[in-house]
């Protein structure tokens, strides 16, 4: 670490949980991020802020005007780019320490295992039920820990499903497959913009926490946000004995 770095991240260095040590794991780790729009805004500005030094960002979306509300990674002048690149001149504005690799693209179930098996730690910034039950048996079938966040209209959730432990359940032990939910959109719900920051700038902090090893993951308990209230729920999520994704697993254990 440079003279540079170590005036950058001065204020990690002089936490006792985090330290030189702390710092330089974040440096050589590599975050992969699902979806560039309200989540995944916050979630990587914090990270490349950070100094976690590989940030892959996936999304084959554009930015829109309506996206600014929230989005805040985007900019006017940036209306029209593919997010991916968007962020990419983002964070790379924030830290150029960063590397960041832009993914303008809709990544199918295969190329999720394949970028997955690449990165230290995962997070679902994405806004529908396929990619998230894809990106879920990605990181099952890696050992990889995924940092799950949504939000739509006041209300939030957040869980880290970390598979190298074997008790702690998957997105699909929560949130099965064949449970009926329906997708719920921005654009037809509407979605309180600070609501996403909040949210997203957890699972920046819960990706860090994993990282670096440090406290306690959200591993094995649902947070829930009730953002008129500002009151925070926490449910205790076990692993589900049925899951077919979790029994797969185990199989192949």
């Amino acid at each position: 670490m440079n003279d540079t770095q170590l005036l950058r991240y001065s204020r990690h260095i002089l936490l006792d949980e985090i330290g030189i040590e702390g710092q330089a794991r974040l440096l050589a780790a590599h975050a992969l991020v699902i979806g560039a729009g309200g989540l995944g805004s916050p979630a990587a500005m914090y990270l490349a802020a950070s100094g976690v030094g590989h940030i892959t960002l996936v999304d084959d979306d554009a930015v829109d005007l309506t996206n600014l509300q929230r989005q805040v990674m985007h900019t006017t002048e940036r209306i029209g780019l593919p997010k991916v690149e968007s962020g990419r001149r983002a964070l790379s504005a924030i830290n150029p320490d960063v590397t960041v690799s832009a993914l303008c693209e809709r990544a199918d179930a295969g190329r999720l295992r394949e970028l997955v098996r690449g990165a230290s730690v995962v997070l679902d910034c994405s806004d529908n039920f396929a990619t998230r039950h894809a990106l879920n048996r990605a990181c099952v079938a890696a050992r990889v820990p995924l940092v799950a966040g949504a939000a739509i209209r006041f209300d939030g959730q957040l869980s880290v499903f970390d598979m190298r432990h074997a008790d702690c359940p998957c997105y699909a032990c929560i949130f099965p497959e064949d449970s009926g939910f329906e997708d719920v959109a921005c654009s037809t719900m509407g979605v309180f913009a600070p609501l996403v920051g909040i949210v997203g700038a957890v699972q920046a902090a819960e990706a860090l926490k994993l990282i670096l090893q440090l406290g306690t993951p959200l591993a094995g308990r649902l947070l829930m946000l009730d953002g008129r209230a500002m009151a925070w729920t926490e449910f205790k999520a076990a692993r589900n004995p049925a899951c077919p994704v979790c029994r797969e697993r185990l199989a192949h254990a």
